[in-house]
């Protein structure tokens, strides 16, 4: 599903010009389900804030969490690349919740807040075809983190492809992170030690987890299909991560797997690349920087997602496809938080043509001034895989190039795809059409309008064909209040691009 469809959010466009005395729950209510809930609801590891309750009582760590950035926690650089599903906050409502905490959080009538979503314990429809499960399993994470490595035998027969997949955390509170991979020789097998922290040499990494992540879905549309091949008689392989202080605690993740059906025809295989320094030495009270780079590409990919991996001490990433004369960016992240590492999905492919090379860039602070150091005072640290050591491994996923990968629109694809009718999607309808959504549908007379027009006209008529709004509008979210200005009934959204290209879509008004 797309980002504009699970974490958008509509605002009073006329907050500034009412007192701030008037903004109640109502008002800000809208900010907290489209920009928190997906992390922070019953079923995963944040605190819930699905209603005014939830919210108060969080309400000053909110505050401080806002003022410092260190929600949403989202890593990746937004004026760099943009990823799907990317969990962020416009400066507009973040200054909403604060002035709202700042005045007192006041409650006001909650029965003319929207409804708020409902979650479930599963984001994938329908039934998976196959679904495993690590044996029950007590962490021994006591004063260090632990990563386990638990070998899922698939039991198949036949070769299948990978269509979608998702990690249900059996206990949300403990597990920091998964990484899945697929071991095709069907010969590893689980380690329990606890100081494994990536998979054995050899396996195809196809994803991971953490709280709050979306499923991994491959699109399936006529205009671009992608699968991970899953050879009969392979192991599924999750390495998990517990956290220090979780010892004791009982956990039984499972992982649900969609398959393309049998014989589905022009399904283009993921493949992975990336960049390694196995030499990595970080003093103690120094800042270093450590460089990777691919070898030269000789076949044309276009890239659909990325992970970059590093471990407390690291404080900022680069990476960019590039050859002397061209670079090509892929992701940079300025604070780098090992607790909130994770797949990056692109919104387009990405094309890199043969002659260029990959490279990498981490920045590592082995000083007291980083307050992620593990130790105090700080030790020399070298490559390794315990969370005390560090690494810098960043992997891609891709397919290989064809003529018109860089124009798809994966984002767009993955927004319609019906494996993602999520309980959000289903208990907060949208219009749509093309590419265009409104949202949420039915609505109060405050709802957004999603799209990626670009530059666009927007009008907005009722049952008659009288006009009550219009505008243009270059964003791609556009915020509409016509509460107390257009009573209850049918009304009809068009936008108009540049080009005049034309979509009209059908909303409800109560």
């Amino acid at each position: 599903m797309s980002l504009k469809l699970i974490i958008s959010v509509f605002f009073i466009s006329f907050f500034t010009s009412i007192s701030i005395a008037q903004v109640t729950y109502k008002d800000v209510a809208p900010i907290f389900y489209s920009r928190c809930t997906s992390c922070h609801n019953q079923y995963s590891h944040g605190v819930p804030l699905l209603n005014y309750s939830e919210v108060l009582s969080y309400a000053s760590t909110i505050r401080s969490y806002l003022n410092t950035d260190y929600m949403p926690p989202w890593k990746p650089d937004t004026n760099y690349t943009r990823f799907t599903h990317e969990h962020i906050i416009t400066q507009t409502e973040k200054t909403a919740i604060l002035n709202w905490i700042a005045n007192g959080a006041a409650k006001g009538d909650t029965t003319l807040a929207p409804t708020a979503p409902v979650y479930t314990r599963y984001q994938l429809a329908g039934t998976p075809n196959l679904e495993l499960k690590i044996p029950t399993f007590v962490s021994n994470a006591s004063t260090t983190d632990s990563h386990i490595s638990f070998a899922l035998p698939t039991g198949l027969t036949q070769d299948n492809i990978i269509r979608a997949f998702e990690v249900v955390a059996g206990n949300p509170s403990i597990v920091h992170h998964v990484v899945i991979s697929i071991d095709t020789t069907g010969t590893q097998t689980s380690n329990l030690t606890g100081n494994n922290a990536f998979p054995p040499s050899g396996n195809i990494i196809i994803g991971g987890y953490a709280p709050g992540a979306n499923p991994c879905v491959y699109p399936g549309q006529t205009s671009l299909k992608i699968g991970s091949k899953l050879k009969a008689g392979s192991n599924i392989m999750l390495n998990i991560h517990y956290p220090a202080g979780t010892a004791g605690q009982v956990d039984s993740t499972k992982i649900r797997i969609y398959f393309y059906p049998t014989g589905t025809s022009g399904v283009r295989l993921i493949k992975i690349t990336g960049m390694k320094n196995g030499t990595l030495n970080i003093p103690a009270n120094t800042v270093d920087t450590f460089t990777a780079q691919s070898a030269t590409i000789t076949k044309a990919m276009s890239i659909f997602s990325t992970f970059p991996h590093s471990h407390y001490l690291c404080t900022q990433v680069l990476n960019y496809a590039c050859t002397p004369t061209d670079t090509i960016p892929l992701i940079k992240i300025n604070n780098w938080d090992f607790n909130f590492q994770g797949y990056y999905t692109f919104r387009r492919l990405v094309k890199v043509d043969a002659s260029y090379k990959l490279f990498a860039k981490h920045v590592y602070d082995n000083t007291t001034q980083n307050p992620n150091n593990p130790s105090n005072p700080p030790v020399n640290v070298v490559f390794g895989p315990s969370s005390s050591n560090e690494m810098l491994l960043d992997t891609y996923l891709y397919i290989d190039y064809q003529p018109g990968d860089e124009f798809i629109n994966v984002d767009s694809l993955l927004s319609q795809d019906s494996l993602l009718a999520t309980s959000i999607k289903q208990n907060m309808p949208f219009a749509k059409n093309i590419n265009n959504y409104v949202y949420p549908n039915p609505n109060k007379g405050f709802f957004i309008i999603s799209s990626d027009e670009g530059s666009k006209f927007i009008e907005i008529s009722d049952m008659l064909g009288n006009v009550i709004y219009q505008t243009t509008s270059d964003e791609e979210n556009h915020y509409v209040n016509l509460a107390d200005k257009s009573p209850p009934g049918v009304y009809f959204v068009k936008i108009t691009s540049v080009t005049n290209r034309i979509s009209v879509m059908k909303i409800i008004i109560q």
